[in-house]
């Protein structure tokens, strides 16, 4: 009797343990989490677009899917150098200090990224990437991006290359990890640092001032914003799609 009170009781621990370190919330309860709780938000659920909408709409454009618990663009019409009826996707809240995590797996010769401190303002900012800052999503061997110095997967694009490459053959399933955390930056591919820099000091304003957004004023200089997918006119996956709230 008295191990079977032991066996239940250590059940309820481990479930009450569970739920709080994995949590799903709904985009309207994000804002309410307190730095109190450690635990993982999943940004996406695997069965709808809850949490989510296209750059500057209120929806997900239809190019974009939910295939076998992942988030897929279908890029198969082209418009411009993205789809039509795709576009970059963003999430409806805001992030400031941050632990991100995803499941990237991108086509042959596909190009893609993950944004951050997207500002959602496309009457001022016609781009995700005239604000946010990307951890490029690449096929190296197969996209002609992958032959331009900082523009390989894992990069911080256009300003940091990886120290290295731990990128996956195209067609498997890549682990892309951003920190942001009061001005310090990690990226980590499949567990290994890639990354690290300090945003925002003079060092980080050299590197934007001799980059492709040097003439882009908003770029790189926002503290807080949303997460953003891009839609490149490649077909991508996405999925496990969680964030950790840092104090």
């Amino acid at each position: 009797m008295l191990r079977k009170k032991i066996f239940i009781t250590t059940l309820g621990i481990l479930a009450l343990y569970i739920s709080f370190s994995f949590t799903y919330i709904t985009p309207a309860s994000i804002a309410s989490i307190t730095g109190q709780q450690k635990g993982w938000i999943s940004l996406f659920d695997g069965k709808t677009f809850n949490g989510w909408h296209s750059y500057g709409k209120t929806t997900v454009g239809k190019a974009w899917t939910i295939q076998d618990g992942a988030i897929y663009l279908n890029a198969a019409n082209k418009k411009n150098y993205q789809t039509d009826g795709g576009g970059d996707i963003i999430t409806n809240e805001s992030f400031k200090n941050f632990h991100f995590k995803v499941d990237w797996k991108i086509s042959k010769g596909g190009n893609s990224g993950i944004l951050f401190f997207v500002q959602d303002n496309p009457a001022k900012y016609h781009e995700t990437w005239n604000t946010g800052m990307e951890m490029q999503v690449l096929d190296n061997d197969g996209h002609p991006d992958g032959k331009i110095h900082k523009h390989r997967a894992g990069d911080l694009y256009d300003l940091i290359a990886c120290s290295k490459e731990t990128v996956k053959p195209v067609g498997e399933w890549n682990t892309a990890e951003i920190i942001a955390d009061h001005g310090k930056l990690e990226f980590i591919l499949n567990g290994t640092v890639v990354v690290k820099t300090t945003m925002w000091d003079d060092n980080w304003k050299n590197m934007i001032a001799h980059s492709k957004f040097k003439d882009m004023p908003g770029f790189g200089m926002f503290q807080e914003g949303h997460i953003a997918l891009q839609d490149h006119g490649n077909d991508v996956w996405y999925k496990n799609i969680q964030i950790k709230l840092l104090p």
